[in-house]
């Protein structure tokens, strides 16, 4: 199957504008966009070969250049692989060593990885290969195969390339479209990192899909979030962002509600979003909704953001099934449990990844019969919406009770002072494991670790109230805004051991 949306705008709508690079001002209609893919697949071809497998990688921040070379490795056959900057270059070595590139992009001021057998820099990128050129069709690999390695963030150990198709693409994007207002006309923002699901998939590959305009950042900044989100003339109407980055605009001294109500959609998704967070965004007539999507899986829920009401209402639900997903939630032994009972999330359909590469002791045990299970805790409200309580493995147990950090965590979001909260459960010899809290007070408030728990007794039951708090001013996070909990739980368990 050769699916290709570019080719068909460039065609359909050469002169609406498709890309534009926000940290140099570049722009790229949708054929000026289709012609310097073609260039660039062109060009890989007669370096790697037809429908080669190849991997060639980006260790670089959001850029164009990093939306052309996906789409240029599709038609060329290779695999797209964007690597985490932000990792140590161990770390970045390690998954180079794991996908074996035969050219790495490199944006200047990163090294490239000593494994890949060449290094371009990528602000060379364009220049490559013949203006006019194009590949063959028969470079291209079939639509099942694998295009794209999306190494996952990394919250709980060693990261896993995740293998995606152009269908398991394709499908993502377009529940993500039916379910968000996208068309044509749309105009979206896109902070999140181009080595995520989030800011590959649904805040760029989505509108592209749907032949809308792109504005790519280099990354997330406040202001200019702010100031972009704000302004008529770009005329946003979409936005992704994780719950720590609406935390953050929220508290600016510059943040108009009023300057916001005309986005569409404003997605949220990479961990739990506050349901305080959510009543705050809504109850200020902004159109803010919880989602639920995976490297593995693709976008998979989300909230009728059109309706305000439902959005107060539901506060703290990543909403309804996509078209595109079939979702279950079960017991230990894999059977549906009734709604309104907790037990881990499973989803089946086309957006959901082959496995994970060269792992597959990994893929067996997480794919199964077309089911994909994600290890999240989650629950399903009689009206059909869905709730992530959390990582099922962040889950622990006082006194034999069962304690979801995120419903914590989330009272915690009430208190103004509160910036940033993460829950982890450590042992106690009395109740087996407890919990130890982390907060990040807003800029110029403060917070005590007695408040803290004072908050918590008079909103949760008496077992998932931590016993200890500890008033900090980090919390590791993946780029995506995953807290590490192995990280968390490892500094925990030794300031507790020092007394």
């Amino acid at each position: 199957m050769r699916f290709d949306p570019i080719a068909s705008y460039a065609k359909s709508v050469p002169g609406n504008p498709a890309v534009v690079d926000m940290g140099d001002g570049r722009s790229w209609t949708y054929r000026e966009l289709d012609a310097a893919i073609d260039r660039l697949a062109a060009w890989l071809v007669a370096e790697l070969g037809p429908n080669s497998g190849a991997r060639t990688v980006t260790l670089s921040k959001n850029c164009a250049e990093m939306v052309i070379l996906q789409y240029a490795a599709v038609r060329a056959g290779s695999i797209f692989v964007p690597f985490n900057w932000r990792l140590a270059s161990a770390e970045i070595e390690a998954l180079a060593a794991d996908a074996e590139p035969a050219i790495a992009f490199v944006q200047d001021g990163f090294a490239a990885p000593p494994s890949a057998r060449r290094s371009i820099p990528i602000a060379d990128m364009l220049d490559l290969g013949s203006a006019g050129s194009s590949p063959p069709a028969e470079a291209r690999r079939p639509f099942e195969d694998v295009s794209c390695l999306l190494y996952t963030s990394g919250t709980s150990g060693r990261p896993k390339g995740v293998m995606l198709s152009e269908r398991n693409a394709f499908w993502g994007a377009t529940g993500f479209i039916l379910g968000n207002e996208v068309s044509m006309h749309s105009r979206f923002l896109c902070d999140m990192p181009l080595f995520h699901t989030a800011g590959l998939h649904a805040a760029c590959r989505a509108p592209i899909q749907a032949g809308a305009c792109v504005y790519i950042t280099p990354g997330f900044d406040p202001v200019l979030t702010l100031e972009r989100l704000s302004d008529p003339e770009l005329g946003i109407t979409h936005y992704f962002s994780v719950p720590q980055m609406a935390a953050t605009l929220w508290n600016q001294p510059s943040f108009d509600a009023e300057k916001l109500r005309n986005i569409k959609v404003w997605a949220i998704g990479g961990a739990p979003n506050p349901k305080a967070q959510s009543e705050r965004y809504a109850g200020a007539g902004i159109r803010i909704g919880e989602g639920f999507g995976m490297s593995e899986t693709g976008s998979n829920f989300g909230m009728p953001t059109s309706r305000l009401d439902v959005l107060l209402a539901k506060a703290g639900s990543c909403g309804l099934p996509w078209v595109t997903i079939e979702p279950k939630i079960v017991d230990d032994d894999g059977n549906e449990v009734p709604a309104g009972e907790t037990g881990e999330l499973w989803l089946r359909g086309p957006s959901v990844a082959q496995g994970y590469w060269n792992q597959p002791e990994l893929t067996a045990k997480a794919f199964r019969d077309g089911w994909f299970l994600t290890g999240d805790a989650a629950m399903m409200d009689e009206d059909g919406f869905f709730y992530i309580m959390d990582r099922k493995k962040d889950m622990y147990i006082s006194g034999g009770e069962n304690v979801y950090p995120a419903e914590v965590e989330a009272a915690l979001a009430e208190l103004p002072e509160v910036g940033e909260a993460a829950i982890v459960g450590v042992p106690d010899e009395r109740w087996g494991e407890v919990g130890r809290a982390y907060v990040i007070p807003v800029p110029g408030r403060e917070i005590t670790a007695e408040q803290v728990i004072a908050h918590c007794a008079a909103r949760l039951a008496k077992f998932k109230v931590p016993k200890t708090a500890v008033i900090t001013d980090e919390i590791p996070r993946t780029a995506s805004g995953k807290v590490q909990k192995h990280l968390l739980l490892e500094r925990a368990k030794g300031e507790l051991a020092l007394g």
